[in-house]
């Protein structure tokens, strides 16, 4: 009768105290964290131990770990960079090793950092591929052969690739390394340094970047500081084997963005001027870009007199939405950190551009013939046309491209002002806000630990996943980071 009245009384105190207390308390939630810290560490593990080459990663294998894919198939000695690849997989070492302490998982990121700094090139970036092979290795030109002395790439492969984030990944991820072991590590400082300084010196007069650099700088005799314009005519067909447009001005697949975001973060980690003075730059860049009526937003390559130009055979000089998009945000976050107006005033007039340009289903086209502003499609033949039909498969010529983000960002900066914005991105959350994360996450953690294989493997339809490993990891330390704050662990 004691322990039932007992039981009772428990269960009837839980109900009637308040839910935040009981989250405080970390009333029934133990064991799940528990749980979650060892799903964590087995995940983990099995990625270092049994995945990994030399630290580095893919970005799927097969099931029994002799296959291996990046966007196309890998070798057993090759490590992937575009996400969500090495450096992908390094960040969530970090976010591990942030939620918990656990020297384990920095010493994951460092190895993974190590890959990094033994495959950066003398351009200071990185391929999409990197290569441990020691003979395989000799086809590429690095930073540690520039160090030694030697000054010729002699056919040596040299270009760092800025396209998907491939290389601001890498930078990102060896800054936030850097910063963990608070430089002590000279090797990963030497990458960090060597690799910025290089992106620095890839920029255009105007403030762009190129799509790749292979170490060759531009002459400023060869790139004028001019405006954008619509160029007097336009080829409709592609021009063909040799073309060489990954030297454009490039906004295709956020490689402006991406770069500018990687030098605001190098600026806020180390405070040095010349990064900061570069991402302004670029900010400049994206404001001469902008297209004059009747379109005001922006295409995904120009040519060096300034007119949207043809970058793959089905991507075609036009108005882009989704590098649109991009930019967008791109001069909000240099205005939120530089407090320049200039940085905004190309947005109302670009905004006004989505609107009049969406189509009838909500969504936009990614592309918008010059002048006339009518969606513009690629179909399998390589033909421009006007409808969505028989079109190239694998790539989006349509969708929602997180425009409607861009209106509310707009409007609240508007309502609110920088400030305010400023001060809730800096706020720390307080053990109330954690708590509530801490139990919005649990059923997702649940069904994380449940989906987990003995060997802490997640495997999908025969295939292991770096992406959903990626996502799991982060969802598991994300809710140890609250859960243990909250409920004081």
């Amino acid at each position: 009768m004691r322990v039932r009245f007992k039981t009772f009384v428990l269960s009837a105190a839980a109900k009637l105290l308040p839910l935040a207390f009981l989250l405080s308390c970390g009333w029934g939630q133990k064991s799940l964290l528990d749980e979650a810290k060892s799903a964590l560490s087995k995940a983990i593990r099995f990625f270092r131990t049994e995945v990994a080459v030399n630290g580095s990663y893919v970005w799927t294998y097969s099931e029994d770990l002799k296959r291996r894919w990046g966007e196309s198939e890998a070798t057993e000695t090759e490590g992937w960079v575009q996400p969500p690849g090495t450096p992908s997989v390094g960040m969530a070492f970090l976010r591990a090793y942030e939620a918990t302490g656990d020297k384990t998982y920095l010493d994951a990121a460092v190895e993974t950092a190590h890959a990094l700094t033994a495959t950066q090139l003398a351009s200071g970036g990185w391929d999409y591929r990197i290569e441990f092979h020691p003979e395989r290795r000799k086809r590429w030109f690095y930073r540690r052969d520039i160090e030694s002395g030697e000054k010729d790439p002699k056919g040596r492969r040299n270009w760092s690739v800025y396209d998907d984030d491939n290389t601001q990944s890498a930078l990102r991820f060896l800054m936030q390394v850097d910063v963990s072991l608070k430089g002590r590590n000279k090797e990963i400082r030497r990458a960090v340094e060597y690799g910025l300084a290089k992106l620095i010196e890839a920029q255009y007069p105007n403030g762009a970047w190129p799509q790749a650099y292979d170490g060759n700088l531009p002459d400023p005799a060869n790139h004028p500081v001019i405006p954008a314009r619509y160029p007097a005519q336009w080829s409709r067909a592609h021009p063909g084997k040799g073309y060489q447009y990954w030297r454009l001005y490039t906004l295709n697949d956020r490689v402006m963005g991406t770069i500018i975001q990687t030098l605001l973060d190098a600026y806020r980690l180390y405070g040095k001027q010349e990064y900061l003075k570069a991402a302004c730059k670029g900010g400049d860049f994206l404001i001469l870009a902008q297209m004059p009526d009747p379109q005001p937003a922006w295409a995904q390559q120009y040519n060096f007199q300034m007119e949207p130009a043809w970058a793959r055979w089905f991507e075609p000089p036009a108005i882009v939405s989704a590098e649109s998009g991009d930019a967008v945000q791109t001069l909000v976050e240099l205005y939120l950190v530089t407090g320049d107006d200039r940085y905004l005033r190309p947005i109302p007039k670009a905004l006004d551009w989505f609107k009049r340009s969406q189509l009838p289903n909500g969504r936009w086209a990614r592309f918008y013939e010059l002048k006339t502003n009518r969606p513009l499609y690629v179909n399998k033949r390589g033909e421009l046309v006007y409808t969505p039909e028989d079109l190239r498969k694998g790539y989006a010529f349509e969708g929602s491209f997180g425009i409607e983000r861009l209106f509310e960002l707009y409007e609240r900066l508007q309502r609110e002002g920088r400030e305010k914005l400023l001060t809730e991105r800096n706020r720390k959350p307080t053990l109330q806000d954690l708590a509530q994360q801490a139990k919005e996450l649990e059923p997702k953690v649940r069904q994380i630990i449940a989906s987990m294989d003995a060997r802490g493997r997640w495997v999908e339809d025969g295939r292991i996943h770096t992406k959903t490993f990626i996502r799991n990891v982060e969802t598991l330390a994300n809710y140890i980071a609250a859960a243990s704050k909250a409920f004081q662990r």
